[in-house]
């Protein structure tokens, strides 16, 4: 199925592991995704993607929104570089998804909200609120299964991405927040990293770093592992609580009309398995009889991580046109990093940090 207006046309400014995403995407979905061309400061570079992926490439944002005309333009660049190509392409008046983080501390959200916040064209590409357990999750709380939300936990990602998760599990937009962590170091068996596994993974010391956020009323904990992305030895961990019941990884506890408790877990169907031959796919994810989740690129063979980010590019190209809400708006992004950044300064010192209204606070979403 197309998307609403012909597939989304996009540009990206970058090359390496995370643009690389975006380029299976058009790829692997061509119906729904069209990279028109990609930024590159070295000819060679762009050689390179131009043989390996069929896209034409430019040297300069100016060029690519010139010859190409794409709808949206993603930034993959170092943090130390994005403020700066993200205002160049606000000024051209193109609509920008930039990786995480926008900016690298708190001083560069303030400077780049001010240079860009008002323009209402950029979104960020935080992609864990689109994992298909987290729409499951985001949907069973909006239906008042677990009544009245009051904390959440979470480990499975780090920084801006995990409080990113906390926020919108508990409810919270932009009101201040207490932060309190602390951090210790143990030994922990390598995993595989971007590169894949290590010929030999021996165990290393991995920093943990634990944390309450209480924001609202509500709490949040942040629980990570240094490395744990891809750690299998550090599986995923997420307890939601509310007032009538709880989710504890895919098991759900609610309460009946009558007060009965009962639980159900999320079952997650995924194609291709024993003598399926629809071939290896997620197809949904449902609870007591209900889908909560269904795939939206069915037969694309996309990992979790690939779907989240799909529909997180496919939002921005709805949003810009007018079709569907903002995906993840640069205030929301501001908000969860300048929350991780005070995790971190609350480990630091061993002393718990409030974070205070900011420039963007009015702007961000519960």
């Amino acid at each position: 199925m197309s998307a609403a207006g012909g597939p989304v046309r996009y540009g990206i400014v970058g090359h390496g592991w995370r643009a690389d995403f975006y380029l299976r995407l058009a790829r692997q979905v061509p119906e729904r995704f069209q990279c028109v061309g990609a930024v590159t400061r070295r000819p060679d570079v762009g050689a390179r993607l131009e043989q390996q992926w069929g896209i034409p490439t430019y040297r300069s944002v100016e060029e690519l929104v010139a010859s190409a005309a794409p709808e949206v333009v993603v930034t993959s660049v170092p943090r130390e570089a994005n403020p700066e190509v993200v205002s160049s392409l606000v000024a051209l008046d193109t609509a920008v998804l930039s990786e995480t983080p926008p900016a690298p501390d708190a001083d560069g959200l303030r400077r780049l909200w001010a240079a860009v916040g008002a323009s209402d064209l950029v979104q960020v590409a935080e992609q864990h609120p689109y994992l298909p357990v987290v729409v499951a999750l985001r949907t069973l709380i909006a239906d008042g299964v677990l009544g009245e939300v009051t904390s959440a936990q979470v480990s499975w990602s780090h920084d801006y991405h995990a409080t990113a998760l906390l926020r919108i599990l508990l409810g919270v937009a932009a009101e201040p927040a207490r932060v309190s962590a602390v951090r210790t170091t143990g030994p922990l068996l390598e995993g595989p990293d971007r590169g894949g596994w290590p010929a030999t993974p021996e165990v290393r010391p991995a920093a943990h770093t634990l944390a309450v956020l209480e924001m609202a009323g509500r709490s949040g904990v942040y629980d990570f592992s240094e490395g744990q992305w891809f750690n299998p030895w550090r599986r995923r961990h997420v307890i939601v609580r509310g007032s009538h019941g709880e989710v504890v990884g895919n098991e759900v506890t609610w309460s009946t009309e009558n007060g009965t408790p009962v639980s159900a877990p999320i079952v997650r169907r995924h194609t291709g398995l024993d003598g399926n031959l629809e071939g290896a796919d997620l197809d949904t994810l449902s609870w007591s009889g209900r889908v909560l989740y269904r795939n939206p690129y069915p037969g694309a063979r996309l990992s979790d991580e690939e779907i989240a980010i799909g529909t997180c590019l496919e939002r921005t190209g709805q949003w810009r046109r007018g079709v569907e809400p903002a995906p993840y708006p640069l205030a929301d992004a501001c908000q969860d990093h300048l929350l991780a950044l005070a995790i971190h300064a609350a480990a630091d010192t061993g002393g718990p940090v409030t974070t205070g209204a900011e420039p963007w606070a009015r702007a961000v979403r519960p």
